[in-house]
């Protein structure tokens, strides 16, 4: 597994435990970085604090463009990896977009239902769309 896809798996842990625990989630990436058991990857780092410093305008996309889903009936795992998704669309320019859009779908195969990646696709596959008139 390339050391990114780990960097991401291991930041949607921290964004999913740090939802489901109702705590910051640098709270729990500093908990993370001081046990360093295993390593936090520097791009974790990257991931979690960029979907923290953007949090409110990804969950207001999500929201938006999400159909028949309100952020809060989603799987917690499905927000956390539409969080990470969207921001390294938007936010993270050294990531090529469908690179970034097939990472998520990936994650959400791995980590949640067999519908997650059908609706994680087509959400970012909506944001990387209107793109240009997001940011």
């Amino acid at each position: 597994m390339a050391a990114r896809t780990k960097a991401r798996k291991r930041a949607v842990d921290v964004l999913f435990e740090a939802d489901q625990r109702g705590v910051p989630a640098v709270t729990v990436l500093a908990d993370r970085l001081a046990q360093s058991d295993p390593p936090v990857n520097d791009y974790t780092v990257v991931l979690v604090e960029g979907v923290v410093a953007e949090r409110e305008r990804l969950d207001e996309l999500i929201s938006t463009y999400s159909q028949g889903w309100t952020l809060e009936r989603m799987p917690a795992v499905d927000r956390s990896v539409l969080r990470l998704g969207a921001w390294e669309v938007l936010y993270n320019d050294d990531v090529p977009d469908p690179v970034a859009v097939s990472e998520a779908v990936e994650l959400a195969r791995s980590l949640s239902t067999d519908e997650s990646p059908g609706f994680v696709n087509g959400l970012l596959g909506r944001i990387l769309e209107l793109k240009p008139t997001l940011t």
